[in-house]
């Protein structure tokens, strides 16, 4: 994975399923893997393994991987973290993944949902990591990440609760982007998230996805490319790489697959208008 990610040469890089832990020492490991490493590294704690204290499963069994904030068998299981050549703003990033699904406008969370009071909506989380990005000519420009890891919306029952959840950690986004958390974050900006969605194939709800990929202030530079490809349910486009629509766009691609590996690389190659740093 290293020799692939030191092949693409980003100088930005998001790792999904990266698990977490406190000291930071595996995820300096693996960027020191690559190309000589990385000077700046954020891991971010995902939802996965954090108990609930709940059988949210509903199959009578307390305190397994399925009965956690999201499904783990310890917490920080399958995380994400941040690599990047320039400087990241950790004081001014931003965190979404302590919210509680019910408290979402317009959820979807039922009253039966078991574990209803406590359950977070976020399962791999939502964040906002600004990078400070400098230029041979001594200017610097902000660039924040909005960066995300939505359970699959498979894996339940006719009650659809990860369908449900999934569609609301996409809304979410949305709301983000809307500003109704705040001041959106100014651009430029990169949308960098597995929403676990395909919006032409597979189970979920594809036309939220599709709508999503539509929106004005945004820019697919890959449309209807495949970005996983499992046995079952077979190719899929689950993961998305979408600038700000301020962002020239130089290339984009989808790099082939790696061995026991069903996700594939994305990578875009952007051009920074000339943005000062606030």
């Amino acid at each position: 994975m290293a020799e692939a990610l030191a092949e693409i040469g980003a100088d930005i890089l998001v790792l999904t399923q990266f698990d977490f832990d406190a000291s930071g020492a595996t995820l300096n490991a693996f960027s020191d893997l690559i190309d000589g490493g990385f000077n700046h590294v954020l891991p971010l704690r995902s939802n996965a393994g954090i108990p609930t204290g709940y059988d949210i499963d509903g199959d009578g069994r307390l305190n397994e991987a399925e009965d956690a904030q999201a499904y783990g068998r310890f917490p920080g299981q399958e995380s994400l973290a941040v690599l990047s050549r320039y400087p990241i703003a950790e004081d001014a990033v931003q965190s979404f993944t302590d919210l509680l699904w019910r408290e979402l406008p317009g959820h979807h969370a039922q009253d039966d949902d078991s574990g209803r009071e406590v359950q977070r909506l976020s399962s791999g989380g939502h964040w906002i990591v600004p990078v400070d990005v400098s230029f041979v000519d001594g200017k610097s420009r902000r660039m924040s990440l909005f960066i995300g890891h939505a359970g699959a919306p498979v894996f339940d029952g006719p009650e659809d609760r990860n369908g449900r959840r999934n569609l609301d950690e996409l809304r979410l986004w949305e709301l983000i982007l809307n500003g109704h958390y705040g001041p959106i974050a100014p651009s430029p900006f990169v949308f960098m998230a597995n929403t676990n969605l395909d919006p032409e194939r597979g189970e979920g709800y594809r036309d939220a996805m599709a709508g999503f990929l539509a929106r004005r202030d945004l820019t697919d530079p890959l449309p209807g490319q495949i970005t996983a490809n499992w046995e079952r349910p077979g190719p899929m486009r689950v993961s998305y790489l979408l600038p700000s629509a301020d962002l020239p766009i130089r290339a984009a691609r989808v790099w082939p697959g790696l061995p026991y590996q069903p996700h594939r690389l994305i990578t875009v190659d952007i051009t920074l208008p000339d943005i000062a740093l606030p």
